[in-house]
């Protein structure tokens, strides 16, 4: 049945362009290279043109950045970027027919490895679910999304770190950030999204909710290393990721 990519880049990165460069978030650098580049190299597992890689913000720049690499990605215009769940939305009408698994990663988080995202494909494949999503566990990230479970351990939900209450900040337990869809339940829940949240956006993180809340199977697959998820939004974000990438390259990995 196959397997399918989804990578959401239509940001401008604002907070990026301090240095005079007005890129699209997905063409600024770490370690020399675009941050598309690194998603894409670590999606190799995949057939390039099985990849479809959202564009926005001065999207003939990554257009044609993707076209000078040869390798056949696909692009799909967000005109409008009204969240993540909307990016997803926009990429409908190329998997009319798709029955496969949709996996879904961004373009300005560079850390997630090949391997994790294969063994999370994997892990979906074999449990049948209808979504799985890659968990983590990292104190230090205190304003990032929580994975909410009821109280026999099922999946409950993903809650937006701005939309946390108190109670549900004490767990642990991390959304990582990248998903595993059987694509016709995806593309069949996206129009029940609605924009009842701090950003008044089209969340994506709501669709596993919907899911398990419709009877569905959700599974999560924990990461072995937290520096998966950092993304890039400040020269800051860059520094670290860069730093990261080091320490990975020292250990070979």
């Amino acid at each position: 049945m196959g397997i399918r990519a989804i990578v959401p880049s239509a940001g401008r990165g604002r907070r990026l362009s301090a240095d005079g460069l007005d890129l699209p978030k997905v063409l600024h650098k770490i370690c020399g290279r675009e941050l598309i580049s690194l998603v894409l190299d670590e999606l190799s597992f995949i057939d390039p043109r099985d990849i479809y890689v959202v564009t926005g913000y001065k999207r003939e720049r990554v257009e044609q950045f993707l076209a000078g690499t040869g390798r056949g990605y696909r692009t799909v215009y967000q005109k409008d970027q009204l969240g993540t769940g909307h990016a997803v939305a926009v990429c409908a009408p190329e998997f009319e027919g798709f029955s496969g698994t949709v996996l879904v990663t961004f373009g300005d988080m560079p850390l997630f490895r090949g391997s994790v995202m294969e063994a999370l494909c994997a892990r979906h494949a074999e449990t049948g679910a209808a979504c799985t999503l890659l968990t983590a566990r990292n104190p230090s990230l205190d304003n990032w999304a929580r994975v909410t479970r009821a109280p026999d351990g099922r999946f409950s939900a993903i809650v937006e770190g701005r939309d946390c209450t108190p109670e549900q900040k004490k767990s642990g337990e991390l959304f990582a950030g990248v998903l595993a869809f059987d694509s016709k339940l995806l593309f069949e829940t996206l129009p029940r999204l609605s924009v009842d949240n701090a950003q008044h956006e089209y969340y994506l993180t709501e669709v596993p909710g919907l899911l398990a809340a419709a009877g569905y199977l959700v599974e999560t697959y924990e990461t072995d290393d937290p520096d998966d998820l950092c993304g890039v939004n400040s020269p800051e974000d860059i520094a670290v990721c860069e730093e990261v990438f080091q320490k990975r390259a020292a250990r070979g990995v």
